[in-house]
């Protein structure tokens, strides 16, 4: 199956998320679409898949104008989208999200549900138990699920957004080895991502989107540097970093607990220096994001201490947090 996106034009207010892109999907390829956050790849997805209308421009299925105004219209076309978020219902059990998908919904016989993901999963090597709950999976299981979804429903072109984020190193290669075997059967692949070293290591031909219009294409083996450069509109050199001397505490975390709907955090420790740059990793869901706002006055904590430059932020605000940081850097008072 042939796409070919003509001149797509999709605003937002003020904001050109795609200005005038030209595109074609070949079968049987995987289709790198690469670009900084805000280049426009999601947008353009989108619209290709339904979720969204282009301003102007028009789709075209092996030489055959369509108009894909909702993700119905593109199923039944063949073209099915894997978002970022999985789109599923996480309090249902795995088969009632494939069933839900379905065009019977609910009402299609759970027999079937079950053979389909069986015959799915052993042709992909995906193991997913029909009675287990969507919200006791991982990341990667359930990304599994959606594309046991959308192949379920027939489609021949998947799209797949930044579908790496939050996935462990295993479940990376099992994607990576099911995209592969997809693309051999005939069946084309978008993958949508901003990694250059994935996107070298998966795709035969990648598009460059900066700024929402089209900076480049190339086919593989492809060179990292003319990515980059694509990218970004210029090559980027490596700066060494000066060594710095650690200066006095700036952010100190003491065994700090954290309690959310999603997730309860505990014995949480930290300390950053003047002159420091701390990295925090962990899979997608992990907490990270829950800490970093704890941090910023953003997220209470329900036990522990933290303190901004030797204060104890303790029932502090964010404004709180933004007054110390201003005191500590001799800026003007924040009113």
């Amino acid at each position: 199956m042939k796409i070919e996106l003509r001149d797509i034009r999709k605003t937002f207010g003020s904001v050109i998320a795609n200005d005038g892109i030209t595109l074609t999907l070949e079968p049987g390829t995987i289709h790198g679409l690469l670009g900084e956050n805000g280049a426009g790849k999601t947008t353009l997805m989108k619209v290709l898949s339904g979720y969204q209308t282009a301003d102007s421009g028009s789709l075209w299925i092996d030489g055959r104008q369509v108009y894909l105004k909702t993700p119905d219209r593109a199923i039944a076309a063949g073209i099915g989208m894997l978002h970022q978020d999985p789109m599923d219902v996480p309090a249902l059990s795995v088969l009632d999200n494939l069933l839900l998908g379905q065009a019977q919904g609910l009402v299609c016989h759970p027999d079937r549900g079950r053979r389909l993901l069986r015959e799915l999963g052993q042709r992909f090597a995906f193991d997913l138990n029909p009675e287990a709950q969507v919200g006791s999976l991982t990341v990667g299981e359930r990304q599994q699920l959606e594309l046991v979804r959308l192949l379920a429903l027939g489609v021949r072109t998947i799209i797949l957004d930044e579908p790496t984020t939050g996935i462990s190193a295993p479940q990376k290669k099992l994607l990576f080895a099911t995209l592969h075997q997809l693309a051999a059967e005939g069946l084309s692949l978008v993958f949508v991502s901003h990694k250059l070293e994935e996107v070298g290591e998966l795709c035969s031909r990648v598009t460059v989107l900066r700024q929402g219009r089209v900076a480049g294409e190339a086919a593989a083996p492809l060179d990292s540097g003319q990515l980059v450069a694509m990218m970004f509109g210029q090559c980027l050199s490596d700066y060494p970093r000066e060594p710095v001397a650690p200066g006095d505490t700036a952010l100190s975390v003491e065994n700090v607990a954290i309690h959310t709907y999603r997730l309860n955090l505990e014995h949480l420790n930290l300390q950053v220096r003047a002159g420091e740059v701390i990295g925090l990793a962990g899979l997608e869901g992990s907490g990270q994001r829950i800490l970093m706002q704890a941090c910023a006055g953003l997220q209470p904590y329900h036990f522990g201490t933290l303190r901004l430059a030797g204060r104890d932020m303790a029932h502090a605000g964010y404004r709180e947090f933004l007054r110390q940081v201003a005191f500590c850097r001799q800026l003007p008072p924040i009113e």
